[in-house]
């Protein structure tokens, strides 16, 4: 149970406990982030679970997330006039760009309660209707046309529920881009190179300045030793796109 004071609600607690900013590396789109500014910034996972809080992943525009909306954002054609899940919202950075890019729909999914509040305000800031969803989807299939998943490979019991169902979409034809900045449980033999980023962060969220954060395409083939697979469910542009900060 969500034990936000009970003059707030959870639209409340978020508009309190973050500022209006525009993610460094995609600065087209305006989000409600917490930082050194905001209580929420300081506050420890310990401190948070006792008064009923998860970790506010929505509130911070990590660097995976940040990656694909920029992908997308350079290249509509990835998601113009198709239907589209964005996996893990967060903050419903990736499902507000893959709209602005001309996707016909968005379900944006996450988990949190909190995220689902943060996702409907800050899309209605850059001026564009998603659908949030609370449900845990893995493992379901609605039909979409493209799967977009921002930083999801951090943990291995997620990674092990991802790669099957990620492999199931793309063989009945779902597009998948994923966005990662070098989380352990990557699965690398099922990736194809789309980009790479050099994406500003946080010091005190990843101890770094800025991530090299790669964006993929999740490909049905293993790739064997060589590093090539049998098939591929992707066009690689023909060079990465590198771009600096």
């Amino acid at each position: 149970m969500m034990l936000v004071p009970a003059h707030k609600s959870a639209r409340d607690f978020i508009l309190a406990n973050t500022s209006l900013q525009a993610p460094p590396h995609v600065p087209e789109i305006l989000l409600h982030l917490a930082d050194e500014a905001h209580d929420l910034w300081h506050k420890t996972e310990e401190e948070l679970a006792t008064i009923g809080l998860p970790p506010p992943f929505w509130a911070f525009a990590w660097a995976g997330g940040q990656g694909v909306a920029r992908y997308v954002l350079d290249h509509p054609e990835t998601v113009k006039n198709r239907t589209v899940l964005d996996f893990a919202s967060g903050s419903g950075l990736v499902a507000i760009a893959a709209m602005k890019a001309g996707a016909t729909s968005v379900l944006a999914s996450d988990i949190d309660p909190f995220a689902l509040p943060a996702m409907e305000i800050n899309a209605s800031v850059n001026g564009v209707v998603i659908n949030p969803c609370g449900d845990d989807l893995i493992g379901q299939d609605s039909g979409w046309d493209v799967v977009l998943a921002g930083d999801v490979f951090y943990e291995k019991p997620l990674a092990e529920r991802l790669i099957p169902w990620f492999t199931r979409l793309a063989e009945r034809g779902a597009r998948i881009v994923v966005g990662d900045p070098g989380r352990a449980y990557l699965p690398k033999d099922r990736l194809q190179q789309l980009a790479v980023y050099t994406v500003p962060v946080t010091r005190a969220l990843e101890d770094a300045e800025v991530k090299r954060t790669t964006v993929w395409g999740f490909s049905t083939t293993v790739a064997n030793s060589s590093g090539r697979g049998e098939k591929s469910d992707f066009r690689v542009p023909e060079r990465s796109v590198l771009e600096g900060t």
